[in-house]
């Protein structure tokens, strides 16, 4: 049953792809893609907290349990998406070794889970935490492709991005990764699988540190200029109304 749901929510993805490169085509490849992707960290984000918060059972207390119908549903319909996306990755070479290292670390434990028949609890978790930041990263992209990335509205996309990452996959991340660790049901293979997500969920942190600092210094330095900038034009004025 989880073979024919990731195989039709891979052939599902690609349609989607194809529809857009036929609607989007001045776009471009990587502009369908990201639609694609963008939908994609909707659909499953909505999917999986669902499934991990609501339906349950809840992931920090539960790590290790059998999967339910719903869980494999998710984690499938996720794994497609995975196979699609890597593909479309390397054939046109987009993405550096970080993010298909993650492609390759999610596609691996999703396996694990369906195959293993456990542990789909706390996986759907960490595909949550992990795509929950995603619509925004595809954000960023669509304005800067559009020029409206300098602009209060690209501020506020690169912040809220800043700061959810830092929430969800740092902190509540840590929450989940000790659970899973300290719990006795989950499998070793599950949990080294967790220490390779947490870990690259830190080299990206650092990536995204880098980021804020360098805008911020170049705001700073932005402001600072257009200060000095306003002060000239005062004394300026001044002085040609002494004159």
């Amino acid at each position: 049953m989880a073979v024919l749901t990731v195989t039709c929510s891979l052939i599902g993805w690609l349609c989607l792809y194809l529809l857009f490169r036929c609607t989007c085509a001045r776009g471009g490849p990587e502009w369908s893609c990201r639609l694609v992707t963008l939908s994609h960290g909707v659909v499953i984000v909505l999917l999986t907290a669902y499934v991990a918060f609501v339906d349950g059972p809840w992931p920090f207390t539960h790590a290790g349990t059998e999967n339910t119908e719903l869980q494999i549903f998710a984690l499938s319909v996720c794994l497609g998406y995975f196979f699609f996306d890597i593909g479309w990755c390397v054939f046109y070479g987009t993405e550096g070794p970080l993010m298909l290292a993650h492609h390759a670390a999610s596609i691996l434990g999703i396996l694990l889970a369906l195959l293993m028949g456990v542990s789909a609890c706390e996986t759907c978790a960490v595909v949550m935490g992990s795509e929950v930041t995603n619509p925004l990263l595809q954000s960023r992209w669509f304005l800067r492709r559009l020029g409206l990335y300098d602009s209060l509205l690209g501020d506020a996309v690169d912040l809220l991005f800043i700061v959810l990452f830092f929430t969800v996959r740092v902190g509540v991340g840590s929450w989940m990764f000790y659970c899973e660790l300290t719990s006795p049901r989950t499998s070793l293979v599950m949990k080294l699988g967790g220490v390779v997500m947490y870990a690259l969920a830190w080299a990206f942190m650092v990536d995204i540190g880098r980021f804020a600092f360098k805008k911020s210094r170049s705001k700073y330095k932005r402001w600072k200029e257009n200060h000095k900038l306003k002060e000239i034009k005062k004394v300026d004025g001044y002085e040609r109304l002494k004159e």
